[in-house]
């Protein structure tokens, strides 16, 4: 039986490993629109876009939830679809308009659907209001007047753990325009 010293048997797990220093793509200058803007950023190509929005962009909108795209608390407009930055890496970003939660609108000019989900208060701790917003922005993009179960359909892959559900429904049926049917 042979021996391995720990970091033997750690530098052979690190070579196994998809980020150890044979497979790590190396930094380059990568060029991405995000709201509007061009941003040069110096990154891996395989780095979550997520990565890349909060800590070399400083957008903080789409928050970090469960890294496996599964939970929406990341969730960025790519050519005005709603997809999950934690799990995009950035060179499939390239040539596309990304838009976060701050490109939609300003504190004194929000957008329609942030407009909504304040005057609904669709939020208890807001951890998903990102995911919800940015949801909803791209099913009205795509419909501008869904009906209550296209909005739960659209909205049933984004995770809230207060409960705020009747709220942020409500907020999403308010943005389309929809509130007062959905009350009915």
């Amino acid at each position: 039986m042979q021996t391995v010293s720990c970091c033997e048997g750690l530098t052979r797990r690190l070579q196994r490993n998809r980020w150890s220093e044979t497979t790590i793509m190396t930094q380059s200058k990568i060029r991405l629109t995000v709201n509007g803007g061009i941003h040069d950023v110096d990154a891996a190509p395989d780095t979550a876009l997520l990565y890349v929005l909060r800590n070399d962009l400083a957008l903080n909108g789409p928050k970090y939830g469960c890294g496996l795209g599964e939970c929406g608390a990341c969730a960025v407009l790519i050519d005005g679809v709603a997809a999950r930055s934690c799990v995009i890496p950035i060179d499939g970003c390239v040539g596309r308009d990304i838009v976060t939660l701050e490109g939609l609108g300003s504190r004194d000019h929000p957008d329609p659907v942030q407009e909504a989900f304040i005057r609904e208060q669709a939020a208890q701790c807001g951890y998903c209001l990102n995911g919800m917003i940015m949801t909803t922005k791209a099913l009205l993009m795509r419909n501008s007047h869904p009906s209550e179960t296209e909005v739960l359909e659209a909205l049933r892959y984004n995770l809230c753990r207060c409960g705020a559900h009747i709220e942020i429904m409500r907020a999403a049926m308010r943005a389309a325009g929809r509130l007062v049917e959905a009350l009915d």
